[in-house]
């Protein structure tokens, strides 16, 4: 990176007037934006009315002295680094303000050299704590989205909030491809454990005895080819998460030596006789009845018990449709953009028929077939046409919805508006148009009812205040053409 093209907002305060303005020729000529002033008081009032970056203060001031305007410019703006200027006498003292958060200090006379390569080593540590907290909150907000629209997933959203805050153990179990992964992560996005690492292993995809070596890790001469000692997942996962899939697939030699570190939080490596220990929080996932393979002899009672602390059951894709619009128009979304396609949306009968098929891969079939319309699309809609030949065609009304006997009434009228906002991409007049009701039931309804974010252009995401809606009162209805 080219530190001295950087945007950094650089403010010196120093009463030597030649001092100052040599300071400003060198840093204005590498690229570098600055204001000066000659007191610490002003040069505070700049800190707290601007946005800087990096101060530049002589350590003897007129009035607040560079000490004190540390100390003041640290609690004002904590991220912002303070490079003090001090003469021979003073040395001491800004070794002892290093302590209070100085970032360096630069002595007198100043050197051009010096003078910026203090100042861009200061300018890059912000940047990188900068592209860190960006690249953190990115990770925090992709793990935390968890695409919904259903009753049934919201109170499970509601459930991981409540459980990510606590240390218990969580046992997250469903069919293949319905998110286990996902709410594992949403877990450790809400644990007081989000800024220590989340360490995953697929238990079903080593055999037992490279899984057992994975988990603890082992010692030099352990067996052949253990040229080294290498740290397993508990060892790399302390502090934080451990997240193991597919727990059902263990051995019962690994459950036993599981089992030990979940009582005691200790562990010998493989082949090694030094026990140690271990802060983990463990989160496992299972698409088996683990109950089941009590009765079979396949699992450990007293395991099940330490991992089933939480259990946490996902429904199958087939019964919660109402996040089937929601999750097909968020994966389009992602493999456009990673395909350079402009794809806005689904035709009315690629939608009818994503919702009524039953997804026996759940969510991931979904993101599959998905992937496979945006890659075989060459129009604004995804058509019936590019979707897998298994999913269902219909010869039905354009406009008719259709619904389980037994659903809901509420239900009901969230999917029919679930769906018109989908087809119209979020186009509520236009919504309300294709069900037949005016545009300020949509409002009420969805205000009363829901909290409705558009996020990213075509995604809804629904969360529920738990009131009673107001009734939609045409679910199948004809209307004018929508030019979906």
């Amino acid at each position: 990176m080219n530190l001295r093209s950087t945007t950094a907002r650089i403010l010196i305060a120093e009463d030597d007037h030649e001092n100052r303005e040599a300071m400003v020729r060198v840093l204005e000529g590498a690229g570098f934006k600055t204001v000066d002033t000659n007191n610490g008081e002003q040069a505070l009032d700049r800190i707290l009315k601007r946005n800087i970056d990096i101060v530049i203060s002589d350590l003897r001031l007129p009035g607040m002295d560079g000490i004190e305007l540390l100390k003041r410019a640290k609690t004002a703006s904590p991220e912002i680094e303070v490079i003090l200027v001090t003469g021979y006498g003073t040395v001491e003292t800004a070794i002892e303000a290093l302590k209070d958060g100085a970032y360096d200090f630069i002595t007198k006379p100043l050197k051009k050299v010096q003078l910026l390569r203090c100042v861009e080593r200061a300018a890059e540590k912000q940047h990188l704590a900068r592209e860190n907290h960006a690249l953190k909150s990115q990770l925090q907000g992709h793990t935390r989205r968890v695409i919904h629209a259903s009753s049934e997933m919201r109170n499970i959203v509601r459930m991981v909030e409540q459980v990510g805050a606590s240390s218990a153990t969580v046992l997250i179990t469903g069919e293949s491809g319905t998110g286990k992964e996902v709410i594992a992560d949403a877990i450790q996005a809400t644990s007081p454990r989000r800024d220590r690492p989340l360490i995953k292993i697929s238990c079903a995809a080593l055999p037992d005895t490279l899984l057992e070596s994975e988990l603890f890790g082992y010692e030099k001469g352990a067996f052949t080819g253990a040229n080294v000692r290498k740290q397993g997942r508990f060892e790399l996962a302390n502090g934080g998460t451990l997240f193991l899939d597919e727990i059902g697939e263990i051995t019962p030699a690994i459950q036993v030596k599981l089992l030990r570190v979940l009582q005691d939080g200790k562990f010998e490596r493989l082949g090694g006789t030094r026990t140690i220990d271990t802060d983990v929080r463990i989160i496992t996932a299972t698409n088996k009845d683990l109950q089941q393979e009590i009765a079979n002899h396949r699992f450990r009672e007293d395991l099940f018990y330490r991992l089933n602390v939480i259990n946490i059951h996902l429904p199958p894709l087939r019964d919660r449709k109402d996040d089937i619009p929601l999750l097909a128009m968020y994966f389009l979304k992602v493999y456009a953009e990673k395909n350079h396609k402009n794809i806005e949306g689904f035709s009315e009968d690629a939608m009818r028929a994503l919702i009524s098929y039953d997804w026996p891969g759940n969510v991931r079939e979904l993101e599959n077939a998905i992937e496979r319309a945006v890659v075989f699309s060459n129009t604004k809609l995804v058509q019936l046409s590019v979707l897998p030949q298994g999913l269902p065609a219909f010869a039905e009304s354009r406009h008719s919805l259709t619904f389980k006997i037994g659903m809901p009434w509420h239900e009901l009228e969230r999917q029919a508006i679930a769906i018109a906002l989908a087809h119209t991409r979020g186009n509520k007049p236009m919504a309300a148009r294709l069900l037949g009701v005016a545009t300020r039931t949509i409002y009420r309804h969805l205000n009363r009812d829901t909290e409705v974010r558009e996020t990213r252009g075509n995604l809804v995401e629904f969360k529920d205040r738990e009131t009673v809606a107001e009734p939609v009162t045409a679910v199948k209805r004809k209307s004018a053409s929508t030019g979906a």
